[in-house]
């Protein structure tokens, strides 16, 4: 599985007059926690850029009020490039998880700098490409892992060694001399990302409390065992 991705970010990949030209397109935009900066179904075509913060893509599931989040988007991130090239109502939902900035760009822009600019519309090709890999990925998992697995590999995915994510050193230091890390994310918020009930997760992070793995409070879990966290993902059961 793989919430965060592994490509570069689009503004990342741009040259320094690419990056400068198409920013130029838009204007800065600035969402409270919670805002939709796109919502699934809707009918518009304008592609946003992350300028700082975090926001969820999801997507309805069979069970009607429950979501599944595909992935989570971090500066430099384009968001909305599907509906702005085939003009298909949103097949997601962009959720700010904190106070968020984006580049909002219409679609008729981004679509005629992308014909000047076909290195660039490479790169929007091979996100597009990437993203729709992951998100069958994830898919699959639902129906291959249980719970435990999926819930040990996303909070090992989303607590590994990054320079910037949706996470925090904790004051704790583990045996290795490392700082323990902090997942921000509420309980509906992992369960929602691996495609369980709340109450599924629940009880789950209780498991994993009681073997001293994580300690949890609100809106936070703080890996205590990365290591053993890993293993549980594989399958080990302690």
């Amino acid at each position: 599985m793989g919430l965060l991705g592994n490509e570069t970010a689009f503004a990342q990949a741009l040259t320094a007059q690419e990056r400068e030209s198409v920013m130029a397109l838009g204007n800065r935009r600035r969402y409270p926690a919670d805002a939709h900066l796109l919502t699934e179904g809707e009918r518009s075509s304008h592609v946003v850029i992350m300028i700082r913060g975090w926001v969820t893509v999801s997507v309805a599931t069979d069970r009607g009020a429950t979501r599944l989040i595909l992935g989570l988007r971090g500066p430099g991130e384009l968001l909305g490039e599907m509906a702005a090239l085939d003009l298909h109502p949103r097949s997601a939902t962009v959720r700010a998880l904190g106070v968020t900035e984006a580049q909002v760009i219409s679609g008729d822009a981004f679509r005629r700098f992308l014909a000047l600019h076909p290195r660039v519309s490479g790169l929007v090709m091979r996100q597009l490409t990437f993203r729709l890999r992951s998100a069958d990925q994830e898919r699959s998992a639902l129906a291959s892992l249980t719970v435990l697995q999926r819930l040990a590999g996303r909070l090992t995915e989303l607590s590994g060694p990054r320079t910037a994510g949706p996470y925090t050193p904790s004051g704790t230091t583990l045996s290795n001399g490392s700082p323990a890390v902090v997942v921000q994310l509420a309980q509906d918020e992992l369960a929602a990302t691996i495609g369980a009930t709340r109450e599924a997760v629940a009880k789950a992070l209780r498991l994993l409390r009681t073997q001293n793995v994580v300690r949890t409070g609100n809106r936070m879990v703080e890996i205590l065992d990365p290591a053993l966290l890993a293993l549980l993902a594989e399958g080990h059961q302690e």
